[in-house]
């Protein structure tokens, strides 16, 4: 059964009739440029297949249900009081589950940037893999504010509605994050990645071209679970904007390569080090995408494997089955490897020749059956669409 089809049963078995529209949204991978996003600095993500479904359908009153194949009982909550459960203290868990605190995050964000809302029963499905770092929270957000915002008749663009996301996890979920996935899931384009400046928000569409190039791109999902709202991304987070302060810059965006020796010479070894992989990370990116205009997407390989290598040694957010995924990649061939995403766990992405896909699949699955891991969910993705009313 496709993931419509789950969204459109869920829906009936909660209200007993057909919704009134369906709108998706998709995952994402980041190519490059990772924990850069707070820091006001350079991604380039895109979007991927795997999708999540909203079906919905107005209410008479005004209360906003959600079910979702992440739980058996649906939330419900009146529209009044979605004001009284957000915005989650620092720290504290949400006051409703997890999983339902994105869809009604929504909502109540919606609402406090002027929407005017009625009730509506939301009912989500997703084939988009949770904790694997593909942004299958920031897929929840943009096809359920997608559908609010056809019928709550809000007319807002989609960077406002990217915005309203972000305000949703960070201030209804509690997870600490940027705007990149966000972005991503709502402009995503078929075959390009976005070049986004997270401070402007300016986005170009960047021509990947990997098939023309014989290419393509393995996920490696290690089943590692990760979330945002726990205290490493917290950490890291923190470490950034200590770290901007000694520098005397609003953000490590306003801080470049030239000034790391400087830095060295102020900080202290674990917050030089947070500073130096958003720095250097952020000039990885504006390279990807100068050598992928120039190029094309087999010469950016070494810069995925040095993105890779600072996540791992600088920001200390990789883990040994994000690393042996790396590593048994590289070692069958893979022109570039690293892990994407927040890290702590979640998925790797390796870029491989497209006749190649079985033979570094098969290596991925032999390295972690040697290393006694559980063994890794392996596919391939191409770039998609973003978030869009299917029905």
């Amino acid at each position: 059964m496709s993931t419509e089809a789950i969204a459109r049963e869920l829906f009936t078995a909660l209200t007993g009739r057909e919704p009134d529209g369906v709108w998706s949204a998709p995952g994402r991978v980041n190519l490059i440029g990772e924990h850069t996003d707070y820091n006001e600095g350079f991604v380039l993500p895109f979007a991927i297949p795997h999708r999540t479904v909203a079906a919905v359908g107005i209410r008479e009153d005004d209360r906003v249900r959600v079910t979702s194949t992440f739980a058996e009982e649906p939330v419900e909550v009146a529209l009044t009081e979605l004001g009284e459960l957000f915005p989650t203290p620092t720290g504290a868990a949400p006051a409703v589950p997890e999983w339902a605190a994105y869809p009604l995050g929504v909502a109540w964000a919606m609402q406090e940037a002027g929407a005017t809302g009625v009730g509506a029963d939301v009912a989500i499905a997703s084939d988009v893999p949770v904790g694997a770092g593909l942004s299958s929270s920031a897929a929840i957000e943009g096809a359920t504010a997608s559908a609010l915002n056809d019928l709550w008749a809000a007319g807002l663009d989609r960077t406002a509605l990217a915005r309203i996301g972000r305000r949703a996890e960070n201030e209804a979920v509690g997870a600490p994050t940027g705007i990149m996935d966000q972005m991503a899931t709502m402009i995503g384009g078929v075959d390009t990645a976005i070049f986004l400046d997270c401070r402007s928000l300016e986005a170009q569409q960047v021509p990947l071209a990997v098939a023309e190039a014989g290419l393509a791109i393995l996920v490696i999902d290690t089943r590692v679970k990760h979330a945002h709202s726990t205290g490493g991304y917290r950490e890291r987070r923190d470490a950034c904007e200590r770290g901007a302060a000694i520098m005397g810059a609003s953000s490590l965006r306003d801080v470049s390569v030239d000034d790391l020796p400087r830095a060295a010479e102020l900080m202290d070894d674990v917050t030089f080090r947070r500073v130096r992989h958003v720095v250097t990370e952020n000039q990885r990116v504006l390279d990807t995408v100068a050598v992928l205009r120039a190029d094309g997407p087999r010469a950016i390989g070494d810069l995925l494997v040095a993105s890779h290598t600072s996540m791992r040694d600088d920001f200390e957010i990789s883990v040994a089955e994000l690393d042996t995924a790396v590593e048994a990649a590289l070692s069958a061939g893979a022109l570039g490897a690293r892990m994407t995403g927040g890290g702590f766990g979640g998925a790797a992405i390796a870029l491989i020749e497209a006749d190649a896909t079985e033979a570094v699949s098969a290596a991925v699955n032999d390295a972690f059956a040697a290393a006694e891991f559980e063994a890794p969910l392996l596919f391939t993705v191409t770039p998609a669409a973003g978030a869009r009313r299917d029905a």
